[in-house]
């Protein structure tokens, strides 16, 4: 009830009464991010662009009672959407890496590797991501649910889905 009463005032108008929105909810929206990103830096900053949407799009919310829903789902969005973008940046950082060092012998375990790498990136996103959390991220499987929205079944299918295509991959 509080949220809705502070959300009508902001639609009419008042928007000092925004701040008093800004202190109830952001330490929960860093610390949602926090649970995804893992980097507390990261995770303030996806707070306050979280904000910035939120506040853009508070017009658009038909349930001024579901606003701690709402504007959790688009800080979590962010946060997702920032892991995907530091997985592709690292992702090009080691192709720069392998392709400088082409000339030189790989190592055997680093060949695997590689060829594991190239494997996932050929996998749909919504694996990867599964995949990303569940080994690198280390998530539980309910954890994985939690944070993709999906069932923990969904999430346990889609990993048994993607390692079988990694095998099938990597044995060609």
């Amino acid at each position: 009830m509080i949220d809705k009463k502070l959300i009508g005032e902001y639609l009419q108008g008042n928007h000092k009464i925004l701040t008093k929105l800004v202190k109830r909810w952001h330490k929960k929206f860093c610390d949602k991010a926090f649970w995804v990103v893992k980097n507390p830096d990261l995770s303030k900053d996806l707070a306050q662009d979280s904000w910035v949407t939120i506040i853009n799009k508070l017009h658009t919310l038909k349930d001024p009672e579901r606003f701690q829903y709402w504007a959790l789902r688009i800080v979590y969005t962010k946060s997702i959407d920032a892991l995907h973008k530091r997985y592709i940046e690292r992702t090009r950082i080691n192709d720069l890496q392998i392709n400088e060092e082409i000339d030189n012998p790989i190592p055997d375990h680093e060949d695997k590797k590689h060829k594991l790498l190239q494997a996932i990136k050929q996998l749909s996103i919504e694996k990867q991501n599964v995949i990303r959390l569940f080994y690198v991220e280390q998530y539980s499987i309910k954890e994985i649910g939690e944070l993709l929205d999906i069932s923990t079944g969904t999430v346990k299918s889609r990993l048994f889905k993607a390692r079988e295509e990694l095998k099938q991959t990597i044995k060609k």
